[in-house]
């Protein structure tokens, strides 16, 4: 075997390869849209139904008429809206003013933040949620929001603080010359040219957000007010299961996610490989 038909080789079997792992990991979501496409009883025949006899169009009807889920698209919009918002702008902030300029306590307060980073989830749940219930803001998407505002999150500050540190100072010092502010330098110069890794971050924002189930669980209590992870549950009730009612609504909530990918994934591959001001 030559040289040349060794590399073709080789490349076919990568190829099949990556084929065959794309077929699985896009085996659960045609599941999901094959069963919200049948009836209850359809689902679990055996042996497995891989397509439905009659396509049950009805179902994606039925998840507006069975429940609000209109209503909780739009809790869900909102929530995204503002938390996607206030991590992008507070976190690029704090990563400013922990790449481009010189302070006391930097390097501590670095640390602090690092810290955090390894604080399990349930350690903080009960004293934020007695915080939040002391002021008399839960049962709204204030308590979800608020965080979003106040820093937006240690990992988006080290991303963001590690992408900041790859463009020169010069262009700082430049802007300093020609009498910018720092505020100037952060929003004309600075945020331009890291426009990949702010995108990375809201992207992240959006995810987190939009499949967040504890949150808003804790947080909740009026039906009117849950958001669409919160509705899915109710499909499952104590006595009966609409699992293809269940289904079609995931297909819902699925949507913006893929939406979403797809329209950032150029900038999510540039901005995790950290690309940075040439030259």
């Amino acid at each position: 075997m030559t040289a040349k038909s060794k590399k073709r080789f080789t490349t076919v079997i990568v190829y099949l390869l990556l084929i065959a792992g794309s077929i699985l990991c896009l085996m659960p979501l045609f599941w999901m849209l094959r069963s919200s496409l049948m009836t209850n009883v359809e689902i679990f025949m055996v042996p497995i139904r891989w397509l439905p006899e009659v396509f049950q169009w009805e179902n994606y009807r039925d998840v507006f008429e069975t429940l609000p889920f209109l209503k909780y698209y739009a809790n869900s919009l909102t929530l995204v809206v503002f938390v996607v918002s206030g991590a992008v702008l507070t976190s690029s902030l704090c990563a400013y003013g922990l790449s481009r300029i010189n302070w006391a306590g930097k390097k501590i307060v670095f640390t602090c933040i690092m810290g955090s980073m390894m604080l399990p989830v349930a350690v903080t749940i009960i004293p934020t949620f007695l915080m939040f219930r002391r002021i008399g803001l839960t049962n709204s998407l204030i308590p979800l929001i608020i965080p979003a505002w106040l820093g937006g999150g240690a990992f988006y500050i080290f991303l963001l603080r590690q992408f900041f540190l790859s463009i020169p100072k010069d262009l700082d010092e430049a802007a300093r010359i020609d009498g910018a502010t720092h505020l100037q330098i952060y929003s004309k110069i600075i945020l331009p040219l890291t426009k990949p890794a702010l995108v990375v971050v809201g992207m992240f924002a959006f995810m987190n957000t939009w499949n967040d189930f504890l949150g808003p669980l804790i947080y909740l209590n009026s039906d009117d007010k849950y958001t669409v992870a919160l509705g899915l549950q109710l499909f499952v009730g104590s006595y009966r299961a609409e699992w293809q009612l269940m289904m079609a609504a995931a297909c819902l909530v699925v949507i913006p996610a893929i939406l979403v990918f797809m329209i950032g994934q150029k900038y999510l591959i540039e901005g995790i490989t950290m690309t940075g001001v040439k030259g």
